[in-house]
């Protein structure tokens, strides 16, 4: 690859996770297409912003035309997410329906377009934001499930992609302070410090801990690596944590 910059379309940049894997890479001089269903609160010449309902599959093809057609991207990072928390009594078909489609089919419907370019180019970083929970977790049925899906589907594509210069990979965070995590345990509350005591490392992650795993596959260098899955959880993932 030369040094010109790399463009990236990275999902659910309005907030938490995806808002600071945006900010590292237009640190880093790259260009970022922000894809979000909620407003932007930040500007930057080389950020491009875009409102998406990602749980809509027309309107994400049509995002993906456009933008397969103006940029040669580089780079896929899917970071958008929804958790809808159910014990399994309570958990209805739509739920898994809907994070379906917006764990699973917007990303395919995304990298599909933006893969002619990334072939010819004979270079592409393809990143899923998965999770923890995919291990299980009591009340994410239709979460758990679909993020264990993106690890297959991970798997899949960097058997087929590999010979074209594009590597596949996810990374999955444990307890990280965003708002998707104070949706479910209140900000700075006793159960908070519980669980960050439960941890080997004896803290939460934070937005930057995911930003410089993903920014690590995402480097050119990177592209002996694919087709794995990086838990980025504080040693949560060893088992022993109760949400």
């Amino acid at each position: 690859m030369n040094e010109t910059p790399f463009t990236a379309v990275v999902t659910g940049t309005s907030s938490g996770i995806g808002r600071g894997i945006a900010r590292r890479m237009l640190e880093r001089g790259w260009r970022v297409v922000g894809l979000s269903w909620q407003a932007h609160d930040f500007e930057h010449e080389n950020f491009e912003p875009m409102t998406i309902d990602l749980l809509d599959e027309a309107a994400t093809r049509r995002a993906a035309d456009d933008i397969a057609a103006r940029h040669a991207v580089s780079h896929v990072v899917h970071c958008a997410g929804l958790i809808w928390p159910n014990l399994l009594g309570d958990v209805k078909p739509e739920e898994i329906d809907g994070l379906t489609r917006l764990h699973v089919t917007s990303p395919m419907i995304l990298s599909q377009a933006m893969l002619p370019k990334m072939r010819a180019a004979g270079f592409g970083r393809i990143v899923f934001i998965s999770s923890r929970a995919a291990m299980g977790v009591a009340s994410r049925t239709a979460y758990s499930a679909t993020k264990a899906a993106v690890h297959g589907m991970a798997r899949t594509w960097a058997h087929e992609l590999g010979p074209d210069g594009i590597t596949v990979n996810v990374v999955a965070p444990g307890p990280i302070l965003t708002d998707n995590f104070w949706g479910i345990i209140p900000k700075d509350s006793e159960r908070q410090q519980k669980l960050a005591e439960q941890l080997p490392v004896r803290r939460l992650g934070t937005v930057e801990d995911v930003s410089r795993a993903v920014m690590f596959f995402a480097e050119p260098d990177a592209g002996y690596v694919t087709g794995q899955v990086l838990f980025v959880c504080g040693g949560s993932s060893l088992g022993g944590l109760s949400l």
